[in-house]
């Protein structure tokens, strides 16, 4: 489906959408219609309510992954999309895929990938992606869509990351859509939708907020995925979530920890900032 398809959501339209609140959904992968959804109920993750448990904590400091912004968007959503054995089909259809690889391509739809690397045949080494998720960024509001993960956890470890470069480009909002018991594990918790309206339309007004952490710069820094060091590519025009995400390559680096950022990131997120 090209970009210039109408059957594509138009990227204003969609905007418009997040910037009130409501989201689309499809009934099928192969589904050309698409339904607006204003839960009830709207799942949101607090920043500074995330929970690392001692764990994850230390799958961050042992560099297990390599994490990426912007990279592998498209794969992302592929992945997000494909079936799964409690999820035979998907309510990403075709027309959303398109849709918010068009919104991806204007700076407003990121995501983050997190990588394995193997051993190939020849001595050589490759890049599995096994984990992440995508959303849409608008100023000091990120909205997450979906996730995916093939290895434990990858996908925690895809949201630690936003979480962490949330906080560092000074994002106030992360929404969840819907609570699920994975989620709830890591703080998430469950809001009337009056509520989530009324800290949207907050963020929207007031900003970003002052950045946890300061003194460094926010240039993007990248090198191998491998071995649990980050890169970040792509666009970078969504608000808080790519230059979140860049700042903190360079935070890491500043400090000596540009190998294995992910002990950074776990720093961040165990300590009050």
């Amino acid at each position: 489906m090209a970009r210039d398809d109408p059957q594509i959501i138009p990227p204003d339209l969609l905007l418009r959408a997040y910037r009130a609140g409501i989201f689309p959904m499809a009934d099928s992968r192969d589904d050309p219609e698409v339904y607006w959804v204003e839960p009830r109920q709207r799942a949101i993750l607090p920043l500074d309510g995330f929970h690392v448990s001692h764990s994850l904590a230390r799958t961050l400091r042992r560099g297990r992954f390599g994490v990426t912004c912007n990279r592998a968007f498209d794969a992302v959503i592929d992945a997000c999309a494909a079936p799964r054995a409690d999820a035979p089909d998907s309510w990403i259809s075709r027309r959303i895929r398109e849709s918010y690889r068009e919104l991806h391509a204007l700076g407003h739809a990121h995501s983050i990938e997190v990588w394995q690397v193997e051993e190939g045949a020849g001595g050589g080494r490759a890049e599995r992606l096994v984990g992440g998720l995508y959303g849409v960024g608008f100023g000091a509001v990120f909205c997450g869509e979906s996730m995916f993960s093939r290895a434990s956890d990858a996908s925690k470890v895809a949201l630690c990351w936003l979480v962490a470069a949330m906080r560092r480009g000074g994002a106030r909002l992360l929404d969840c859509q819907f609570t699920t018991p994975h989620l709830t594990s890591l703080g998430a918790v469950e809001i009337p939708q009056s509520q989530y309206l009324g800290l949207l339309q907050e963020a929207q007004r007031t900003g970003l907020a002052p950045r946890y952490r300061v003194g460094a710069s926010s240039t993007t820094g990248a090198s191998s995925p491998g071995s649990g060091a980050v890169s970040m590519a792509g666009a970078s025009s969504g608000g808080a979530v790519p230059e979140g995400f860049s700042a903190l390559l360079a935070d890491a680096a500043a400090v000596g920890l540009s190998s294995s950022p992910g002990n950074f990131i776990a720093q961040s997120l165990t300590h009050t900032s």
